[in-house]
């Protein structure tokens, strides 16, 4: 359980508040790229970290993030004119380019002295990996781009899209530590594994907890059954350079150890938790929008080119990915229908009734004690380790920065490459040694993206 001061501290990350300021240390995506398709485009209305501000690409193809409303009188620059390197307010046409300077103040008499000294909030822009970046801190703080790899591969090596959530970033990104609901979530009836149509071993590889045999004498042999958790395994919690990463030995019948490294957390929201093809890495990037509701960014990437099955599986098979309302970026199951719960599916079929993956996942946090969980109702149990490794660990850190010490992850771009994976070897120091030089290693180099800084 957390304080109602931790929980509020955690949970808030309005401009000012230790999690808002730490997020504002970070790179974070605020938008598809494909939400910009166009240079002198139509404008993108983004609120992100309880800010409202709008994205558009100029002339040159340059990103801009600028305040929503014109430091005139307040005018919304999404109705703005977007033409001729820079967005014109439509008001009293003052005009602003992507670094957030006044270029043109055409409707008063002082216009050409006065426009010196107005500017439109604006935060550097970075168009890299099919999403739109920014940094919202202060410019003297801000740190080099982070070298996830998913950034430099062709464009199909990877797929990626966002919609909406209803609820705190803590609660949602709080499901991708959480070793056991898995076998219950996201499990049928008859097989305690997730289902996974691109892999299906996948699940039973992944989690040594699986495996277990029914026993005969279960009170609940089909509700229960072998998903009953008899041991905690053997998992230890590392602290790295950006965050927390997991490691988890199986002891296996050629006596051999198998080592599966995944990456807990690297700070502050990028987890590496999901299914997917065998040859997939994945990533869940959830940025708040305010305090109760949040934009999920749901990866799949490869350092080779998704084969065209996987990807038809992601656009259309309706598991990995939910279908939104056209328009929107709202799943078309939501909270306001339930998520479209089948009760002769969860009755006959699967646990939860729910056809898509994550949407199974997102029922269960956007109801979770509504939008901003109590956590001083909680009880946890050994098995929630790692929800309250990271919890503390950033809880830690937006401390440290109310004292004044600057949070060292974002130095670190190298860092951000680390993926999940699994190696072998003759006994447990080998094979963690090998899942790191595997996993924790970049294979591709260094490539800065250009960044807009006035």
């Amino acid at each position: 359980m957390l304080t109602k001061e931790d929980n509020d501290l955690i949970t808030n990350t309005e401009p000012g508040t230790p999690m808002g300021e730490l997020f504002r240390r970070f790179w974070l995506p605020v938008a598809l790229s494909e939400e910009l398709p166009a240079r002198d485009g139509i404008p993108v209305r983004v609120k992100v970290l309880n800010e409202d501000l709008i994205a558009f690409r100029d002339t040159d193809g340059k990103v801009g993030l600028v305040d929503a409303y014109c430091p005139h009188r307040g005018a919304p620059m999404f109705f703005g004119r977007n033409e001729e390197q820079g967005l014109r307010c439509v008001y009293h046409g003052w005009k602003f380019d992507v670094n957030g300077e006044c270029v043109d103040l055409p409707s008063a008499p002082e216009g050409e002295t006065y426009r010196e000294k107005i500017n439109i909030t604006s935060y550097p822009a970075v168009d890299a990996g099919g999403l739109i970046w920014a940094f919202m801190g202060p410019r003297d703080r801000m740190p080099p781009f982070p070298n996830f790899e998913w950034t430099k591969v062709a464009p199909e090596n990877r797929y990626i899209k966002k919609f909406r959530l209803e609820c705190n970033y803590m609660q949602a990104m709080e499901g991708d530590f959480d070793p056991s609901h898995a076998r219950f979530l996201h499990s049928t009836l008859e097989d305690v594994h997730v289902p996974n149509p691109l892999n299906p071993a996948q699940a039973q590889r992944n989690n040594p907890l699986n495996g277990n045999r029914r026993p005969e004498d279960d009170r609940f042999p089909r509700a229960v059954g072998n998903r009953r958790v008899v041991t905690r395994g053997t998992t230890k919690l590392e602290d790295s350079d950006s965050g927390v990463i997991a490691v988890t030995t199986t002891d296996l019948p050629d006596g051999k150890v198998r080592a599966d490294l995944q990456v807990s957390l690297m700070l502050p929201i990028f987890c590496t938790a999901g299914i997917g093809g065998p040859n997939t890495h994945y990533s869940n990037i959830r940025v708040p929008i305010d305090n109760k509701s949040l934009m999920f960014y749901r990866l799949r990437w490869s350092f080779d080119p998704i084969p065209d099955a996987e990807l038809q599986e992601y656009m259309r098979g309706g598991y990995y990915y939910p279908e939104l309302n056209p328009g929107t970026w709202q799943t078309e199951a939501n909270v306001t229908n339930d998520y479209l719960i089948d009760r002769e599916k969860q009755r006959d079929f699967n646990y939860t009734g729910i056809k898509t993956f994550p949407l199974q996942d997102i029922a269960m946090m956007e109801n979770q004690w509504g939008p901003i969980a109590d956590r001083r109702k909680e009880h946890l149990t050994s098995l929630d380790y790692q929800i309250i490794h990271v919890r503390q660990r950033l809880l830690k850190a937006a401390r440290a920065l109310v004292d004044g010490v600057e949070p060292p992850e974002p130095w670190h771009p190298e860092a951000y490459c680390y993926r999940r994976g699994s190696a072998f070897g003759e006994t447990v120091e080998e094979a963690i040694r090998a899942a790191k030089e595997a996993c924790l290693a970049p294979k591709l180099g260094v490539e800065v993206p250009p960044i807009m800084v006035g």
